[in-house]
């Protein structure tokens, strides 16, 4: 079978039997797009199809690109990845750790170690996310503090969960560092990145705010209820939120962020631009964290996530915002791939040794549960048997 054809098996049979209600999948190497392909509705309410321009809240999959802004910024001397994150946002020299909680609730102590760009690059800074973190979750209920995804500034200053370089945790650290870098630029991170990453790369769907052309192509968020994809209700929040989010904001579609990733393919070029060095991009693809590997993440909000782990039994580390498996995954990605996902179960890798990437875009919540997890493992499996001679 073709690439398209197999692509087709497994991903019809995913919509088919109510797996998924949607998704786009597409499979690019360094010249371009190998396959894209569009299956199911975008929602179950309008029942407008999937295409391949469908526009998707890509939530955490806009770590990557914030990585690759600040990298640039530390290309230009902007920025120094073991520096002191205090030294630029003051705040960041007092954050505190931590260290227990008594009957008066937290009790904080002063860490041992600064936090950099690096840690927070690596979710090795002890920043956490409270829906898998219970300690910084306590911290939010017992202060009331606004949480994540509220969009308010404050709900970035939160203390550290564990001392700075102690261990790898999922967290906001990608969000302190857009905030580095619109303090050394004295831009918005958006504004940066549409000129140093959209433009150059024709990412012209991609944006934290959606223009009338792109809210007509929206999919909508659908939540697993009991059997049922239930499409959830827009909300009409009129207020934007007060920062650009590192960690998470953005909206794109399928064809832009592949070639996001062509860009890395190539890296660190495309389209005669080059938005990095293949010296950066080999250090982004590197494990910067040392001995410390990924651990499985619990969730605390079985609604919006499930307990999960990518490609278990693989070691992984972390490099400059991309997870990297240590060994190869059988009949799949070669050692050394980058990947990541978003919360609305957007997910992608690039393979550098097969020259290849891919992505698998739904729009579902919860994230990560074991039928999405599943339908991930095999459509790379699928990929990959279909490319191998």
């Amino acid at each position: 079978m073709t690439l398209d054809q197999t692509i087709d098996t497994v991903i019809s049979a995913a919509v088919r039997d109510n797996v998924i209600p949607g998704a786009v999948a597409a499979v690019v190497d360094n010249e371009g797009l190998r396959s894209i392909r569009s299956y199911g509705v975008r929602s179950e309410i309008s029942g407008d199809p999937m295409t391949d321009d469908t526009v998707f809240q890509i939530a955490s999959m806009t770590k990557p690109i914030t990585g690759v802004a600040c990298m640039q910024a530390v290309e230009r001397g902007l920025l120094a990845l073991d520096q002191p994150a205090g030294d630029v946002i003051p705040w960041l020299a007092d954050v505190q750790v931590i260290d227990r909680f008594d009957e008066s609730g937290p009790v904080l102590r002063a860490p041992q170690n600064p936090v950099t760009l690096r840690n927070l690059l690596t979710h090795t800074s002890g920043f956490t996310y409270e829906i898998w973190n219970s300690d910084v979750a306590a911290w939010i209920e017992h202060t009331g503090a606004p949480s994540t995804g509220s969009g308010k500034l404050a709900s970035l200053r939160h203390p550290l969960s564990f001392e700075p370089g102690e261990r790898w945790e999922y967290g906001i650290g990608i969000d302190w560092a857009g905030q580095l870098l619109e303090t050394v630029s004295g831009v918005s991170l958006e504004s940066w990145m549409r000129s140093e990453i959209f433009e150059p790369l024709g990412m012209s769907d991609t944006a934290y705010q959606c223009n009338a052309t792109m809210a007509d192509r929206l999919a909508a968020t659908h939540l697993l209820d009991g059997e049922q994809w239930k499409a959830l209700i827009p909300s009409d929040r009129k207020t934007l939120p007060e920062f650009d989010s590192g960690g998470g904001g953005l909206y794109s579609t399928t064809l832009d962020y592949a070639r996001f990733i062509q860009m890395l393919l190539n890296e660190g070029e495309l389209f005669g631009r080059r938005l990095l060095s293949s010296e950066t991009v080999s250090a982004m693809s590197s494990n910067n964290m040392g001995q410390l590997r990924v651990s499985p993440v619990t969730s605390h909000n079985q609604i919006l996530s499930a307990d999960f782990e990518f490609m278990p039994g693989v070691p992984k580390s972390w490099g400059l915002t991309f997870q990297l498996n240590e060994e190869a995954v059988p009949e799949g990605r070669q050692r050394g791939s980058m990947s990541w996902a978003g919360l609305f179960n957007t997910h992608f890798w690039v393979d550098p040794k097969s020259g290849l990437g891919a992505l698998l875009m739904t729009q579902t919540l919860p994230f990560m549960i074991p039928q999405v997890s599943n339908l991930l493992e095999q459509f790379e499996r699928a990929t990959y048997k279909a490319i191998t001679p």
